[in-house]
């Protein structure tokens, strides 16, 4: 990522930072390695993620391949601004699960010179924005789109292809349920799981 040399160095400011993508993409990965390389610069920081997320572990930040650095689990997006006190960085993963009021929180933590780094899917099962994110990524200084690799093409993949037939929003998964495909593959398996489904109805 290319960061621009500030010009006017009196300016004291913070920015957000947006990682996002599809799962398998490396979105934690980048965001553990960006705040570690902060950490490694005696920077204050402080790390969050949502409450619900305890796939991994309940108070760390875990990515795919077990990197991992330790958090604060908040039940909402308010509870950061109370708890971000005297850092330089706040980390902030599946920021997609959080309410919309994360987006004012990022905003008035960067507003109080605090460079704020957030890492999200993008898109939800179906395809569609997902939650805060659009919001977090259109007033964002900097935006990065990691991609996975499709398991059916090889292509670069960026939908979060859910396997099970659930229906809800949020769904918390692995391989077992969810897998990286590229648009082409998306559209097809898509298209196979509405013609299973209805045939299944047919059945019934």
């Amino acid at each position: 990522m290319f960061l621009e040399n500030t010009v006017n160095h009196t300016e004291k400011f913070g920015w957000i930072e947006v990682i996002c993508g599809s799962m398998f993409s490396g979105k934690t990965e980048e965001l553990i390695r960006r705040l570690k390389r902060a950490q490694f610069a005696k920077q204050r920081v402080e790390i969050f993620k949502p409450a619900i997320d305890v796939r991994y572990d309940e108070d760390e930040v875990v990515s795919h391949n077990d990197n991992r650095i330790h958090s604060t689990p908040v039940p909402a997006s308010a509870n950061i601004r109370l708890l971000a006190n005297n850092v330089d960085v706040v980390g902030i993963d599946e920021a997609q699960f959080f309410d919309d009021e994360i987006v004012a929180v990022c905003n008035d933590l960067a507003n109080r010179g605090i460079r704020v780094i957030v890492a999200g899917l993008d898109m939800d099962f179906k395809g569609n924005p997902f939650g805060p994110m659009p919001a977090l990524m259109a007033t964002a200084e900097y935006v990065t789109k990691v991609h996975a690799v499709c398991t059916h093409t090889g292509n670069l993949a960026h939908y979060s292809f859910r396997k099970a037939q659930n229906n809800a929003i949020v769904m918390l998964g692995e391989t077992e349920e969810y897998e990286p495909l590229s648009r082409a593959a998306y559209y097809k398996a898509m298209k196979a799981q509405k013609q299973d489904s209805a045939n299944q109805e047919s059945k019934e």
